[in-house]
């Protein structure tokens, strides 16, 4: 799916910064998982999990989502 939002010229953000924002909020409100949030913020699962611990967001992982990420990655060949 592709989406285009127009944004004001003063917020500099990249494209980068608007994913990571994305995958952290919806991660914040349990709609994705761990592994899908660091694959739309384009960061290593490691790398993700340290951007929220830093923000102080704890991970919210059960055995479902576990499921769920070993299905994504399959598909994805990760």
């Amino acid at each position: 799916m592709q989406i285009t939002i127009e944004l004001p010229d003063h917020l500099q953000l990249t494209e980068t910064d608007l994913r990571t924002e994305l995958a952290i909020a919806l991660f914040q409100q349990h709609r994705i998982t761990l592994g899908t949030a660091s694959q739309l913020a384009e960061l290593h699962q490691i790398e993700f999990q340290r951007l929220i611990a830093s923000r102080g967001i704890c991970i919210h992982y059960d055995v479902e989502d576990l499921e769920q990420d070993l299905i994504s990655l399959r598909q994805d060949s990760w």
